[in-house]
C-alpha cells in the first residue's frame, strides 16, 4: 500500500510540475546507485520545493530530514510522515528538543544499512542567495555513526546542486546536477574530528561544483554583474568559471522575444481561474513571510486548489450544457496554461 502511496503521491506531483516550470533540466542522474546505500547532500534554496524536486527526478524513493517546526500540526505530520520525511530540530526549535534528534540520527543509519536513500540539506536552512553557505556538522555525524555501528557498508555520498533562473517567480527553470558518487569510508581515519572536517571541506567543494556560488565578498556586485551579463544560472559551470575569470567568456541565455505573446497567455490564464489567482493573490501570498517559501506555496495552491476549481467549474457546466463543453473548457485551459508557461 505504501509503494502504490508513493508512486501516486510523485506521478501527481511529476504532473503538477510539469505545468509549474517551464524547464526542468537532470543531470546526471545515472550517478546514483540502485542498490547502495546513498546520502544525497544538497544546496538549499527554495524551501520544500527543492525535497518535491529531488523526489520526483532522483529515481529513488528518499528519505527526508526536513525541519521540525513543519510538524508541528497532527495532519500534516501524519502526511509528512507518510511521504518519509523525518524531523529534525535546531536550536531555534528549543535547547530542550535538540536531543530529539539523536533517535532521528539512529533511524538514518538504519535505513541507511537497510540499503535505502536518505537526503539532507547540510547548509542547515534555506537562503535564496547563489552560494553555498558553511554546513552543519549534523551530516557528518550520521556518516560516521552509520560507518561506526556498521564498518562495512558500502554508503554512497553524492553532492547535488540545484539551480533556479528566479527561484521566487514563476513560471521559473530549473537544474539538478547530481554529482560523483565519494565513497563514505575513504574519510575514516583514527581521528574523527579532523575527519569531520575533510568530510564537510570535500562536500561543500563539490557542491560549489553544481550551483552556481557567489562568494560572499561583493556578492550584490557580483550578482549584479551576473544579472547584467544575463547569464544561464541553469549552467552552474560556465556561471562560476565566469566568475573565476573575471567576467569574461560568460555564455548569456538570452532567449526570443516572446513576452507579449507570454503575457498574452498568462492574461487568458488569469481570466480562466480568476477566483483562484484572487485567493492566491490577495489573501494567501500576503500571509507568506518568507520570500523563500513563495514557491512552495504557491506550487502547493496550484496543485490543490485548481485542479478542484476545475472539477467544480466542470461539473458545473455539465449540469448546465453538456460533458462535452465541460471537457472542452478543461482542455482549453490546461492548453492555455502549457502556453503560459512553456513559451
Amino acid at each position: 500500500m505504501k509503494f502504490i502511496w508513493l508512486h501516486s503521491v510523485r506521478l501527481y506531483l511529476s504532473v503538477g510540475m510539469f505545468f509549474y516550470f517551464r524547464k526542468i533540466k537532470i543531470h546526471n542522474a545515472k550517478n546514483i546507485p540502485k542498490d547502495k546505500p546513498v546520502l544525497l547532500l544538497c544546496n538549499h534554496q527554495n524551501a520544500l520545493l527543492d525535497a518535491l524536486l529531488i523526489a520526483t527526478k532522483c529515481g529513488r524513493f528518499s528519505y527526508f530530514l526536513t525541519r521540525a517546526a513543519v510538524f508541528k500540526k497532527s495532519l500534516v505530520s501524519k502526511i509528512l510522515n507518510s511521504l518519509q520525511m523525518l524531523p529534525v530540530y535546531r536550536i531555534r526549535d528549543g535547547w530542550s528538543n535538540i536531543s530529539n534528534n539523536n533517535a532521528i540520527f539512529v533511524t538514518c543509519s538504519e535505513l541507511l544499512k537497510a540499503g535505502e536513500i536518505v537526503t539532507i540539506f547540510p547548509e542547515g536552512s534555506h537562503n535564496l542567495k547563489r552560494t553555498v553557505r558553511p554546513l552543519s556538522k549534523g551530516f557528518t555525524r550520521i556518516v560516521f555513526d552509520t560507518l561506526e555501528k556498521y564498518p562495512e557498508i558500502d554508503l554512497q555520498l553524492i553532492p547535488v546542486g540545484l539551480n533556479f533562473e528566479k527561484a521566487e517567480a514563476f513560471p521559473d527553470s530549473t537544474a539538478l546536477f547530481f554529482g560523483v558518487p565519494i565513497l563514505a569510508k575513504s574519510f575514516v581515519s583514527e581521528n574523527r574530528n579532523e575527519d569531520v572536517v575533510k568530510l564537510k571541506t570535500k562536500i561543500q567543494s563539490e557542491i560549489s561544483k553544481l550551483t552556481t556560488h557567489i562568494p560572499l565578498d561583493n556578492y550584490d556586485e557580483t550578482l549584479k554583474k551576473l544579472n547584467n551579463l544575463q547569464v544561464d544560472y541553469l549552467n552552474p559551470n560556465v556561471v562560476n568559471n565566469c566568475i573565476t575569470n573575471n567576467f569574461e567568456n560568460g555564455e548569456t541565455s538570452r532567449k526570443p522575444n516572446l513576452k507579449k505573446i507570454r503575457l498574452f497567455f498568462k492574461f487568458l490564464l488569469i481570466i480562466n481561474l480568476l477566483l483562484p489567482y484572487l485567493l492566491w493573490k490577495f489573501i494567501m501570498q500576503p500571509k507568506i513571510d518568507e520570500v523563500e517559501f513563495i514557491s512552495t506555496f504557491r506550487f502547493a495552491f496550484a496543485i490543490v486548489v485548481v485542479p478542484i476549481y476545475l472539477l467544480i467549474f466542470g461539473f458545473l457546466l455539465v449540469s448546465l450544457f453538456s460533458f462535452k463543453i465541460a471537457v472542452i473548457y478543461i482542455a482549453s485551459v490546461l492548453i492555455i496554461s502549457l502556453f503560459a508557461v512553456k513559451l
